[in-house]
């Protein structure tokens, strides 16, 4: 990770977040998906540490060359309790490490989430499964390929937020990373005009069925020519004709390139710019023994009203 994407909280900053984050824990009715707890949680963000604040403004205003932007020494529970091994678990309740995540996110955006994605929580856990292994996706412990979150979606996230409850027992699982700031410069013209196009197809999971524009053909690349936006997902877009086919290869090689990988204590949160930087993971070996990784992801939105159309009203989530 680039020294400049990383921020340490002090002993203070983090001492004042784990109060802030234990009243909102205490607050009713306690949880996270409740609209008064949401509207608590969004006043409490507004209490964060001074330099966190500023560091998260920063953030927003601009992502940087990487578009990741990792914090660390964030408080933890003092008694973690076992790793979650089922099969879409989330975080209702608002524990400590739900509340800090949170008022974090709030900070940046509005919480989202998506009715068909592990049923709707605003706080989700990722955690391996058994017999999951091999699956891309937040269930495997597999290598799992750079992708852009929820890259079939029209409303996909501004930002996923990942914080580490736990490391894996090896702490050989790393989060990595990769910015299309840093690849594009490695793309020729022509790579650049081909990604532009409408010559993509991104299917979305099962579950989700067919959301609106979710299989019509779009770019990977949208934007300023020099500075852009970024949705593909290597495991799951398919071109649509050979050229195409060459043009991400060629944007895939390039990330490689540039990609980084960071292994995630206790207490790490990292921040994602989706539209900036694609995401992945390392390979990791779990037990089962209730001592996994564990990381709580938020999704958020920068323009709430963009995505009314797919929510109830003052909801979160979107159908």
């Amino acid at each position: 990770m680039m020294p400049e994407s990383t921020f340490a909280l002090t002993h203070e900053e983090s001492t004042g977040l784990r109060g802030l984050a234990t009243r909102l824990s205490e607050t009713s009715p306690a949880l996270v998906d409740e609209l008064s707890w949401l509207a608590a949680c969004r006043s409490a963000s507004c209490r964060l540490p001074t330099r966190l604040r500023e560091r998260l403004r920063t953030f927003r205003h601009d992502p940087g060359p990487d578009g990741v932007l990792l914090l660390r020494n964030l408080p933890g529970a003092d008694d973690i309790p076992p790793t979650p091994v089922e099969s879409d678990s989330v975080e209702r309740a608002a524990t400590l490490s739900a509340s800090v995540i949170s008022a974090v996110s709030m900070e940046l955006g509005e919480l989202i989430a998506f009715r068909n994605e592990k049923s709707g929580a605003l706080v989700q856990n990722v955690v391996p499964v058994p017999g999951q292994e091999a699956q891309q996706s937040n269930a495997g412990s597999t290598v799992l390929a750079l992708h852009t979150e929820n890259a079939f979606h029209p409303r996909r996230p501004d930002y996923v937020t990942l914080l580490c409850v736990r490391s894996d027992h090896e702490s050989t699982a790393g989060l990595r990373t990769a910015s299309v700031r840093r690849a594009v410069e490695g793309l020729d013209g022509r790579t650049r005009e081909v990604l532009r196009q409408p010559r993509f197809l991104t299917d979305p999971p099962p579950s989700f069925g067919q959301p609106e524009d979710a299989t019509k053909p779009h770019p990977i690349l949208t934007g300023d020519l020099d500075d852009p936006d970024v949705r593909v997902d290597f495991h799951a877009t398919r071109p649509v004709d050979d050229e195409a086919e060459r043009a991400a290869r060629v944007l895939e090689r390039c990330l490689d390139t540039v990609a980084e990988s960071v292994r995630l204590v206790a207490g790490d949160l990292a921040v994602l710019d989706n539209r900036v930087a694609l995401h992945g993971r390392t390979a990791f070996v779990p037990r089962y023994d209730g001592g996994d990784r564990w990381l709580h992801r938020t999704f958020i939105h920068l323009n709430h009203r963009r995505s009314r159309v797919l929510r109830a009203p003052l909801g979160h989530v979107l159908d």
